[in-house]
């Protein structure tokens, strides 16, 4: 993510997958953390979202708080 716009791509792109809640994104970090519904979608699934928006990614996993 280079522009101001991209974390707006990249928010949009996960936010349609189905069983997302929650997406926050940030530019400066190269991060977005998801909220989603492990029953309805997959990690794979939202990585996918995000590739096929032009913003390749990887999964680093955590735990829900």
């Amino acid at each position: 993510m280079t522009c101001a716009a991209c974390p707006i791509t990249v928010k949009k792109a996960l936010s349609r997958v189905p069983g997302v809640t929650e997406v926050s994104v940030s530019n400066e970090e190269k991060q977005a953390t998801v909220v989603f519904d492990d029953t309805q979608t997959t990690v794979a699934a939202l990585t996918r979202a995000t590739t096929d928006a032009g913003y390749p990614s990887t999964a680093v996993t955590g735990t829900a708080k």
